[in-house]
């Protein structure tokens, strides 16, 4: 029988095995809570404050702690200036470990060398568990998300539009009569067009949803569109709602008539799968916007 210790105390390979169907039973019930819309917003909120952390994980980090704002593995906080308090118990969460295995082959009798990857329970902390280390430098910093208003003060608008135009498409600014906030077509030249007479804020709103469509591929895809346009919309703007929120413009009140109802009839699996396109397309997204951010590996021996 395989142990390792953790905190001090030897750990067999049973109790990991234990540890892990618990972890996989509260991800099973995560996925159903997502059928609600509250259950939806909850996740999108996760994936705002845990972007670099995989589906699976952001859903354990809001099982365990559902008001946490910043998560890191023990030695991180410390790396950042802060010390985990004593005593505080860790968020479970999969972290991967890399492993070595060798075979010999049984012909040549050559060793044959290979690595791999298992992800295992590990620890990570939120914020509001630690303290400022007494003369360390912190290098951590809240961001707040400003409440939606007329203007566009972050400038999204112009951003996405460069963005897009580096990706071959056209943004305009034009009235549209048929009652759209905007539009994105392939036909007739790539365009994404948004109408002029929206406020500031509200343009950069729908600039994000329609370039979340293009980064979803939903515009390559048109046929499947027409047949699953509520989930389509759903993927589009859940990666709006976050996308945005990181940007600084929150767009709650505009986000949950696209959310509303889809949730409470999807099937399980294509929840799941749908909440892991909005992440990755939220990483694609705001990745491009911001520069490529470092998404902080979580070592497997992360533990108090």
């Amino acid at each position: 029988m395989s142990a390792k210790y953790r905190g001090g105390r030897q750990v067999s390979a049973e109790s990991r095995t234990a540890e892990i169907e618990v972890l996989q039973a509260g991800l099973v019930a995560q996925v159903e809570a997502l059928r609600s819309d509250a259950g939806w917003l909850a996740y999108l909120r996760g994936v705002r404050q845990f972007h670099g952390y995989s589906p699976n994980n952001v859903m354990l980090i809001l099982l365990a702690r559902p008001d946490a704002t910043r998560v890191a593995g023990y030695r991180t906080w410390r790396r950042l200036g802060r010390q985990v308090r004593k005593g505080e118990k860790g968020i479970r969460i999969f972290g991967p470990r890399e492993f070595t295995s060798t075979q010999t082959d049984e012909h040549t009798g050559e060793e044959k060398t290979s690595r791999g990857v298992v992800f295992r329970p590990v620890s990570v902390f939120d914020i509001s568990q630690t303290d400022p280390i007494e003369g360390a430098s912190l290098v951590f910093e809240e961001r707040p998300v400003t409440r939606l208003a007329g203007a566009d003060e972050g400038r999204i608008f112009d951003r996405v539009a460069s963005y897009l135009g580096g990706l071959g498409w056209t943004v305009s600014r034009e009235v549209i009569w048929t009652g759209q906030d905007g539009y994105t077509t392939p036909l007739e030249g790539r365009r994404v067009v948004v109408d002029a007479r929206l406020s500031e804020a509200h343009a950069a709103s729908v600039i994000v949803h329609e370039a979340a469509h293009i980064v979803l591929g939903h515009i390559e895809a048109l046929e499947d569109y027409r047949q699953h346009r509520g989930r389509f919309e759903v993927e589009a703007e859940s990666t709006a709602y976050v996308v945005a929120g990181l940007l600084g413009l929150d767009t709650s009140a505009s986000s949950t008539g696209y959310l509303a109802g889809w949730c409470e009839c999807a099937p399980a699996d294509v929840l799941k799968e749908t909440a892991g396109r909005v992440l990755k397309a939220v990483q694609t997204l705001y990745g491009a916007l911001e520069g490529a951010f470092e998404v902080e590996p979580v070592e497997a021996s992360e533990t108090v």
